[in-house]
């Protein structure tokens, strides 16, 4: 296996004395960042081909998993896709005036209003979860397939135990 960039930090980082379980963990954050830049871009290269927007297409893939009718509130949305209430705000105009979504209201709460797909939303929505697909099958093509099964398996064990902690 040929050395990449993160091997070069973890020498530095080897030199500046820190423990060895420390590096293991930095470089494990390091890699799993990257690679989630490298599978974001290609996903963002096949999106821009649909004129959608990572966040947006987080949004309409979001909607397209509730259960029917596909709809939610927009502080539901913001928790699930970790935007802020400004930031969902923002992409839900831009699908609603696409006539990707609309919005109607709460009956059983009057402040708050649901989202859902419209039949449209729906169409882009199947059109930009295949170009997803797509993207992530392209760019993982060169990794066998029992590879990349051990790797999410460990992953789901070290996110299960660290997603227990509670951060301030």
């Amino acid at each position: 296996m040929k050395p990449d960039e993160i091997d070069a930090m973890a020498v530095r980082w080897k030199e500046a004395g820190l423990p060895a379980s420390l590096i293991a963990t930095l470089e494990l954050g390091k890699r799993i960042s990257r690679l989630n830049l490298l599978f974001e871009q290609a996903v963002k290269a096949e999106l821009a081909d649909l004129g959608l927007t990572y966040a947006e297409f987080d949004v309409l893939a979001a909607l397209n998993r509730a259960a029917p009718p596909h709809r939610m509130k927009p502080s539901e949305l913001s928790k699930a896709l970790l935007l802020t209430s400004g930031g969902i705000s923002n992409v839900l105009q831009r699908l609603t005036a696409a006539g990707y979504v609309e919005r109607e209201a709460n009956a059983r709460d009057a402040r708050s209003r649901w989202v859902q797909l419209t039949d449209e939303g729906r169409r882009m929505a199947a059109a930009a979860l295949e170009a997803s697909a797509r993207a992530h099958t392209e760019a993982a093509d060169v990794v066998p397939e029992e590879i990349m099964r051990t790797a999410a398996d460990d992953l789901r064990e070290i996110l299960s135990r660290v997603g227990r902690r509670r951060y301030r």
